[in-house]
């Protein structure tokens, strides 16, 4: 019956929240994880769950040695769902009521320079037809801002060139329009002339516009592996990852003037919250800079 009840609410999610299957999966794990701490303590009912039951779930966490990161998302989905389940007349009461979300430290994002931006997008060999549809990848990628997800499932018909933007589907099924710069056009229109209509081959109905080397969409997957190789042939020794590219992307606007509501609406933020991240970085910049060049600094 308890387990009836998780699957309940991550179809609640899907229906009427709207969320990613990504971010279903996510719930999922976290739910599924408190959900077998429980039964070994002989549990069955939610109605039976109460503070202290959570209390000592979250402490078993700790002692995993779980980050502070990991153990904050957990309370923030057990607190969605012991909402749903009093919203819903499971239980009569909410054990999350009086348990407090320990502060987050605020992690500020990697990012790459210009220069190593420069560097990465010009590192795959476009005399190849998979180096075009990389360059074109990258560059519509640093160009725009987009998550790797949106990236992949972007499809012919959401390009319009002549216009210089894009349209995007982002998180919670919300559409944004995106602007394209002159150097992302021109290595899209190079890819669908010279790349894309030998990489489709035996699969000319195919929508997406990144495709990989059978001609079907680029996976996730596919996206990270190739980076992680151009990374290293561009001799850049970071972390990098698609995200890096969105943070790269925020920063260099911001460095460069853009205002925070701009950027937001670039990032498909729904909250400027989660855009005042990147202040915290052009801030940090800002010092490192001062420190470097003011003589009394």
């Amino acid at each position: 019956m308890m387990k009836e009840q998780i699957e309940e609410y991550l179809h609640y999610l899907t229906i009427e929240r709207g969320l990613s299957s990504n971010t279903k999966q996510s719930y999922a794990r976290d739910l599924m994880q408190y959900y077998h701490f429980l039964v070994e303590r002989n549990i069955t009912q939610w109605q039976n769950v109460d503070r202290y039951l959570v209390l000592d779930f979250l402490e078993t966490m700790q002692k995993a040695g779980k980050s502070p990161a990991t153990v904050t998302r957990m309370i923030s989905s057990l607190r969605r769902f012991h909402q749903f389940l009093r919203q819903e007349r499971v239980t009569d009461h909410d054990p999350m009521q009086h348990i407090d979300t320990p502060k987050k430290q605020q992690k500020l994002p990697d990012t790459l320079s210009l220069e190593e931006v420069e560097r990465l997008i010009q590192t795959p060999d476009t005399k190849t037809i998979l180096g075009i549809r990389d360059r074109a990848l990258l560059e519509v990628m640093y160009a725009t801002g987009l998550r790797v997800s949106e990236v992949i499932n972007l499809r012919l018909s959401d390009v319009h060139l002549n216009m210089a933007l894009l349209q995007t589907i982002g998180k919670g099924e919300k559409e944004r329009i995106v602007p394209l710069g002159d150097l992302a056009i021109d290595w899209i229109e190079r890819y669908l002339d010279e790349a894309r209509p030998l990489l489709v081959g035996k699969h000319p109905d195919e929508t997406a516009l990144f495709v990989n080397h059978h001609g079907k969409k680029l996976s996730r997957q596919g996206v990270w592996k190739n980076l992680k190789q151009i990374v290293r042939e561009a001799g850049i020794f970071k972390t990098v990852t698609p995200h890096t590219l969105r943070h790269s992307f925020a920063t260099h606007l911001l460095e460069n003037g853009a205002d925070l509501r701009t950027v937001q609406e670039l990032l498909g933020h729904a909250d400027i919250s989660t855009t005042q991240i990147y202040t915290h970085i052009t801030k940090k910049r800002m010092t490192e800079v001062y420190k470097q060049y003011f003589p009394r600094a």
